[in-house]
């Protein structure tokens, strides 16, 4: 490359990156004021409205209130996918939307039915959701003593007058069933239905039928509600998440590239300005597709900071590979890229399906989670393969050629990591049983397996006048560590009626001596009258429902990732040791959670859901490398050329290993260190996922891989 167009990629480089940095400086200076130029914040940073709705049927069931709260979670996601809804007292429902402040302007809509039709052939309307009144998925025999799988529905008296005469005038022909637009089933009519009672069938699993029962469930809400009250409430954690958070992003960002600098001299010089234009892009592209951050969003793009240079450092490791091995500088860059390629989009891509499969069956916060980190993993390949790449060869054609200012692999011994494998599994086994015991003992005592917080069980909902107007600052520093003292909750959730002086504080479940003694603490030190302040029960925030698509969504993403691994390693003992790897991982921070009593609520699943993704990763780049040592060594492998295979590969990535999780172990470090309560307690259980991930990575999966590469297939060897 001559020095002219080397020099005129370098000044495009820069300029993109003055661009994007003062674009994403706008953005991050109007975030959380109001601004037009902002990224949409979550109820927890920036406040929204709540909408509290009477049920109006007397005595409603548990199921029905259980299928509306669902409904509604399912209709608010439009808003934002971090809105919740939740049961507060026996018979009324509170609806929580960030970032909107009309609550008039949405209060018809969720009190509409929903958007499910029933259609004729040509497209006419003959029936809405709301004449459903169930439906259930089955298992039958046929006539045939054939199991199936049905949806069963139940029709309101309406809905069993035109269905059946829609039905009877079209015996043969397929009528679609359409939510939100969507054609979610479309079933043959084979006879005419008069009853009220129709079965839809044809679907493939039991699991198929109770999504599509789901769907025309939430077509229309099982109960009629009446608004009884809207506000306007301030953010539970104040500004000062946002700041703190900037702040740590900053200084984290800051030494990741010192730190890169120091570990690979010009090579670390390309990765910090690309990791500065990848920091630069995340943020506009949250803004530009109005993206809604909440607190595990920010610990999200701060822990997608440090695994950015993930991909600069297998690219860095390989060029110095090359170039230890003989290959001039601009020849080893070439090569050492194409040597990478493979390992960054297998790890990339099973983490991406991840995302995507969470996406497609999640809800709430977890489908925000999977947004975040669907477009982290999409830029860091596009910075690392792109913009990485031509920086360096910018700097190549600018004359900074000379191998010294790039490095090379050092020559070190391949370390016995498989002869230490019964250690490796020892010490974990004992580390994931003293969380299982610790849950069991906890469970036995009463106090629960987990500290589950007031997201997963409810609690207690208390309203105050206070008589003054209050900061969230001087809420979080005065009275919440009152509450705190009174109840003993370290789990506590408040937030201001804004143009009120009205608080809600938000516990676990008080007893009514527990009420009596907060409503006296409350009144002897802040002057409170007895008369403003109300106690309500409250369900919690994360139904049932939600924890269960989490959970499938999780399990599917699992077995997607399974396959592709399969696919592409040929080889299915590569997707089950890393999966195994990967529910180490899951069960050693269950254990921590369980030991350190850390509270299980809204962050659980985000993190969880990083970790997850963090693990596979990095057992992927290993793998890879172990793929490509096998591929060189010929057909005929003995156990020992196995073994020495296995330790080799893990030897010569061990470097990557170790230095991206330092620099994503920076990254959370800060955010623990510089954020606020709320923030530390769901970096705390991250920092050990990220340490349990690169340690299961290196000494177990290819430690399991191995053990079944000895024992189990068709081409086991025997020792």
């Amino acid at each position: 490359m001559k020095k002219s167009k080397a020099a005129v990629i370098l000044v495009l480089i820069l300029g993109a990156l003055a661009g994007l940095s003062y674009y994403a400086s706008i953005i991050l200076s109007s975030t959380g004021i109001g601004e037009d130029m902002s990224i949409p914040l979550g109820l927890d940073l920036s406040g929204g409205v709540s909408i509290t709705y009477q049920v109006m049927d007397e005595n409603p069931s548990a199921e029905d209130m259980s299928d509306t709260i669902y409904k509604l979670q399912k209709r608010v996601e439009g808003y934002s996918t971090e809105s919740s809804v939740y049961q507060v007292g026996d018979d009324r429902i509170t609806v929580e939307i960030p970032g909107v402040s009309d609550a008039n302007a949405i209060l018809e809509e969720l009190g509409n039915p929903g958007s499910l039709e029933f259609q004729l052939p040509n497209g006419t309307v003959y029936m809405t959701g709301d004449q459903v009144a169930d439906a259930q998925a089955r298992t039958v025999e046929d006539q045939y003593g054939n199991r199936e799988n049905i949806v069963e529905l139940t029709l309101t008296d309406e809905g069993a007058e035109l269905f059946g005469e829609a039905t009877t005038d079209n015996v043969g022909n397929y009528l679609p069933i359409v939510y939100d637009g969507e054609i979610i089933s479309y079933p043959q009519v084979q006879s005419a239905i008069t009853g009220g009672q129709a079965q839809i069938s044809g679907m493939s699993s039991f699991e198929e039928a109770d999504i599509l029962a789901t769907q025309i469930r939430i077509g229309s809400l099982s109960l009629e509600l009446q608004e009884l009250e809207s506000s306007v409430v301030g953010a539970q954690l104040g500004s000062q998440a946002i700041s703190t958070s900037l702040k740590a992003a900053a200084i984290g960002l800051v030494i990741v590239m010192i730190f890169m600098i120091a570990m690979y001299a010009i090579l670390g010089v390309a990765a910090s300005l690309a990791l500065a234009i990848y920091t630069a892009l995340v943020i506009a592209t949250l803004y530009l597709f109005e993206v809604t951050l909440t607190l595990p969003g920010i610990a999200g793009i701060i822990l997608s900071i440090g695994m950015a240079v993930d991909a600069n450092v297998i690219i860095f490791a390989r060029i110095r590979e090359e170039i230890a091995a003989g290959k001039g500088v601009q020849t080893s860059i070439r090569i050492g890229f194409q040597k990478a390629l493979s390992a960054i989009l297998d790890g990339n891509i099973t983490t991406l399906i991840a995302a995507v499969v969470l996406i497609w069956l999640g809800s709430g916060t977890v489908k925000g989670f999977a947004y975040t980190l669907m477009v982290g993993i999409i830029l860091s390949m596009f910075t690392a393969l792109v913009v990485t790449r031509w920086i360096l060869y910018a700097f190549y054609g600018l004359g900074i050629r000379n191998e010294k200012f790039y490095g090379r692999a050092k020559e070190r011994g391949t370390v016995n990591f498989l002869g230490k494998k019964a250690v490796f599994f020892a010490l974990s086994g004992l580390v994931i049983a003293a969380g299982l015991i610790g849950m069991g003992v906890h469970a036995a005592s009463g106090n629960g397996a987990l500290n589950y917080g007031l997201d997963f069980i409810g609690g207690t909902s208390m309203t105050v006048d206070m008589g003054k107007d209050y900061t969230i600052e001087e809420i979080e520093n005065s009275i919440v560590p009152l509450v705190s003292e009174v109840t003993g909750d370290n789990d506590i959730m408040a937030n201001k009626v804004e143009g009120t002086t009205q608080i809600t504080i938000k516990t676990r479940t008080l007893s009514l001596e527990e009420r009596d003694a907060l409503q006296t603490s409350l009144t002897d030190s802040f002057g409170v009258d007895e008369a403003t302040l109300t106690f309500q029960s409250i369900s919690s925030t994360i139904s049932g429902e939600m924890r269960s698509d989490a959970v499938v969504a999780v399990l599917v993403s699992t077995v997607c990732m399974l396959i592709y691994i399969w696919f592409r390693f040929k080889d299915i003992r590569f997707g089950a040791s890393a999966i195994i790897a990967l529910l180490h991982d899951v069960l050693v921070v269950l254990a921590v959670y369980a030991l350190a009593r850390i509270s299980v609520g809204n962050t659980f699943i985000a993190c969880m859901l990083t970790i997850i993704g963090y693990s596979i990763n990095a057992t992927i780049v290993i793998f890879d490398r172990i793929r490509e040592n096998l591929g060189a060594a010929g057909t005929r492998q003995t156990p020992e050329k196995l073994s020495e295979i296995a330790n080799r590969s893990l030897t010569q990535t061990l470097s990557r290993s170790i230095n991206t999780s330092i620099t994503t172990f920076v990254m959370v470090f800060m955010l623990f260190l510089l954020g606020v309560a709320s923030i530390r307690e769901f970096a705390l259980p991250l920092m050990a996922g990220l340490v349990c991930g690169a340690y299961s990575s290196v000494c177990i999966a290819t430690e399991i891989w191995y053990v079944m590469k000895l024992h189990l297939g068709k081409n086991r060897m025997v020792q």
